[in-house]
């Protein structure tokens, strides 16, 4: 993902996450702090999808629509905060062919990839060898996401 990139990845974002926008502040900000861990998925119009990640502390998911300021060293997980992929673009199993990408990417720098799963995108999340990590000091900022917003973890191999 490159600073040219954010225009699209802020009109995806609006197209995929209608119950979750975010200010593109949020994604600039993103992308400055670990551009390692941003990417985009080129589709036959242009930016298709995208995936946006950077190292955070464990269980302590950001807020949605938040600026970080930093990212934390050392860093406990690598989290990812979002993923977007247009409906014309869902096929052949793209996401999952980004995520790829980003877990050996995030096994450089931490022991465990997470994720908040929401908009019914758990059984996803599931199929790519996240699980749920329970913690009642979550309930209240992942009801923040939405009402079926759940924290999962990943372990890597380093």
């Amino acid at each position: 993902m490159a600073l040219a990139d954010l225009a699209a990845v802020n009109t995806v974002a609006a197209q995929v996450h209608l119950a979750h926008p975010e200010d593109a502040a949020v994604f600039a900000e993103r992308l400055a702090l670990h551009p390692a861990g941003c990417s985009v998925l080129e589709g036959d119009d242009g930016v298709a999808g995208y995936i946006i990640s950077h190292p955070w502390r464990t269980a302590e998911p950001p807020a949605l629509n938040t600026l970080l300021g930093s990212i934390p060293a050392p860093a406990s997980t690598y989290y990812i905060h979002d993923i977007a992929v247009l409906p014309s673009a869902r096929r052949g199993g793209a996401a999952a062919a980004i995520l790829a990408t980003l877990v050996r990417h995030a096994a450089t720098l931490a022991d465990n990839i997470s994720i908040v799963a929401i908009g019914g995108t758990l059984p996803f999340w599931q199929r790519q060898g996240f699980v749920i990590a329970r913690d009642p000091k979550l309930d209240a900022k992942l009801k923040s996401y939405d009402a079926d917003a759940c924290y999962m973890v990943r372990k890597l191999d380093r």
